[in-house]
């Protein structure tokens, strides 16, 4: 599952990492996140386009407490001011390489990076992190606002300690997600495009041939693209992938769970932009559709 949305670090060599040195809080951040009541809800799905596979189901009802979660993942801002604050390294800066659509790289630079064998359209790109989300050559200059990616989940949790936050529970993360509906399909109902409207970013047209971009966008978008759900929250389902604090398959430690697809997902090879989809990757990986939004217990 992990070979069809992220490639992670099962597919090359693993390298011994030093932890993250300890970093300042950054109460600001943990401020500006939504308060959520919590409650009982139902999680999970038995739809038919579901993966039971992925653990989605039973749909089971499930209590969350009172808890704060933020509106957006964090953007390429955001994460810049945490690594100048700390001089934090991310996994994919010490790893020298990140994994990257290979569609987006330039010519020079897909010559020289490999392709993932189960998935080729996947390149492990020499110098691709944060800043150089195509490798060496790219920033992101004109990228503020659009979610930082080629984090791992190690990176997630590191700078949730610098900010006094933490990562959403999956049963959070998907509380948040449905905005109050009860299993509904998508933050929005049961349509992917109501009265022919796009609500998420997502791949249209042929994977992996051809992204249209009729939704607006064909990489990420800014973090505020769309509508937000009846939580206010924004894109939920598509742009890019969140990590959540979850093991993915709860006493097997391997990998961390993801929810809410990317705009790399399309109905025909990774329908995940549904909010009870699951995908995992290690918590080292990293990839150009991986991201995360900080959550809070109640102040």
């Amino acid at each position: 599952m992990s070979d069809c949305c992220t490639p992670g670090h099962a597919h090359a060599p693993t390298l011994t990492l030093a932890p993250p040195p300890p970093a300042p809080p950054a109460s600001r951040v943990a401020r500006q996140l939504l308060r959520l009541p919590g409650g009982r809800f139902l999680m999970g799905t038995d739809d038919p386009e579901g993966f039971p596979a992925d653990a989605e189901g039973p749909v089971r009802e499930v209590a969350v407490e009172p808890f704060r979660i933020a509106a957006t993942t964090v953007t390429n801002a955001q994460f810049a001011t945490f690594a100048k604050a700390t001089g934090y390294t991310t996994d994919a800066e010490r790893f020298g390489f990140s994994f990257t659509f290979g569609a987006f790289l330039a010519d020079e630079i897909a010559a020289v990076s490999a392709p993932v064998a189960a998935v080729p359209w996947w390149r492990a790109v020499e110098g691709a992190s944060w800043r150089r989300p195509e490798g060496p050559g790219s920033d992101v200059t004109d990228r503020q606002s659009h979610p930082v990616v080629h984090v791992s989940w190690n990176d997630a949790q590191a700078y949730c300690a610098w900010s006094g936050t933490r990562l959403p529970t999956e049963a959070e993360w998907e509380y948040a997600a449905r905005g109050g509906l009860e299993q509904r399909r998508y933050p929005w109902g049961d349509e992917l495009t109501p009265g022919g409207r796009y609500l998420c970013n997502i791949w249209q047209g042929e994977f992996p041939v051809l992204n249209t971009g009729a939704d607006g966008y064909v990489s990420t978008a800014p973090v505020t693209s769309f509508r937000p759900n009846g939580f206010g929250l924004y894109n939920t389902v598509g742009n890019v992938w969140e990590w959540c604090a979850d093991w993915f398959t709860p006493g097997e430690e391997t990998s961390r769970a993801m929810r809410g697809g990317s705009y790399l997902c399309h109905d025909s090879y990774c329908n995940r932009y549904r909010v009870a989809a699951r995908s995992s990757n290690t918590p080292d990986s990293s990839t150009g559709n991986i991201g995360f939004r900080v959550a809070a217990d109640p102040a």
